[in-house]
């Protein structure tokens, strides 16, 4: 059975629009004008077990309007939705026993009381047996490292102590399913990694089916090998993050540092039709952006050498968060 199967998936919202004007806004009150915005369009999507997967767009491209829809929150507008067997807001009860979520920004746990009294409150409301609790709540504090927070106020724990018991409440119930939305927002590099770490631990020891959203890349390349990648409410590409680089990331930058002061004009004159942008860091640094292979970088270097004395070169390979950036700012067309 598919953890997530969405076929033809979409959610529109109806807005109010007004008249200018006096006379707009007395019509208005008798013939109201509304304009249909289509959030999510036609969303065809299958998540097998164990997987995690990395959810990523821009702001408003529909990765939030997606996830309410999965968690159950949001009613489709129309098409087909099955999460974890059942349709997550018809069967809503049911369903949110087999789920867990944290959203980066809102806290599932009681702010005025100790984190093991909210831990104790939520295994009520899950009705979980406490020889199942201990054993399993175990493992998550070790691995979380959490023990001496738990007798703490949630409102006198730091963001990352917070996310990291944010986390262990989700898991109480040892869901199949995870929704993670910005779980590394604003954490330092140790808590991220300390995250990421937990993360893999419970996909690895209990098959944890993880759906990742996230504006840092650096979260899905060190837990995923598959990105979905939204744009205006489609998914625009579903596939491995090596077939992406592939395909978009056949760039090189090229880093030089000069003895004197370059100018930017005069190094693309020199560099005249190959494929190269140049980009200014200081007077004697330079980033060249190349499109080619080997053969491009040296005949760059042969342009380039018998004008400025180069003091250090280095090669990089572009991020993979560039490479999502370049395809949002030129377009689909070879996703």
């Amino acid at each position: 059975m598919l953890r997530i199967e969405s076929k033809g998936l979409t959610k529109e919202f109806k807005s109010y629009t007004s008249r200018p004007g006096l006379s707009g806004a007395f019509r208005d009150l008798f013939n109201r004008q509304y304009k249909t915005m289509r959030a999510v369009d036609g969303i065809d999507l299958q998540i097998e077990p164990g997987e995690i997967v990395g959810y990523i767009g821009e702001n408003g491209a529909g990765k939030s309007t997606t996830i309410k829809m999965l968690t159950g929150i949001l009613m489709p507008t129309s098409g087909y939705l099955r999460v974890n067997g059942m349709d997550p807001h018809r069967e809503r009860e049911k369903f949110v026993q087999t789920i867990g979520v944290v959203f980066g920004q809102r806290s599932q746990l009681w702010w005025d009381i100790a984190v093991q009294e909210s831990f104790s409150l939520l295994k009520k409301v899950y009705r979980i047996p406490d020889e199942q609790y201990k054993k399993h709540m175990g493992h998550v504090i070790d691995v979380l490292n959490i023990d001496e927070l738990l007798t703490k106020p949630v409102r006198k724990l730091s963001l990352g102590q917070r996310m990291r018991c944010e986390l262990a409440a989700a898991l109480i119930h040892n869901p199949p399913l995870l929704f993670l939305d910005e779980p590394t927002i604003g954490l330092d590099v140790l808590v991220k990694l300390n995250i990421r770490d937990f993360l893999k631990e419970m996909n690895e020891t209990y098959g944890t089916t993880i759906l990742l959203t996230t504006h840092d890349l650096s979260d899905i390349e060190a837990l995923s090998s598959r990105v979905v990648m939204l744009d205006s409410g489609k998914i625009i590409y579903d596939g491995g993050l090596n077939e992406l680089r592939t395909t978009w990331g056949d760039q090189k930058r090229i880093v030089m540092e000069f003895v004197h002061p370059a100018d930017v004009v005069r190094l693309q004159q020199l560099t005249g039709p190959l494929p190269v942008v140049w980009e200014k860091e200081n007077d004697v640094r330079f980033h060249a952006l190349i499109s080619e292979g080997d053969l491009a970088v040296s005949d760059l270097l042969a342009r380039i050498i018998p004008h400025y004395e180069v003091k250090d070169i280095s090669i990089e390979a572009v991020s993979t968060e560039e490479i999502v950036r370049n395809i949002y700012q030129e377009g689909i067309n070879h996703v």
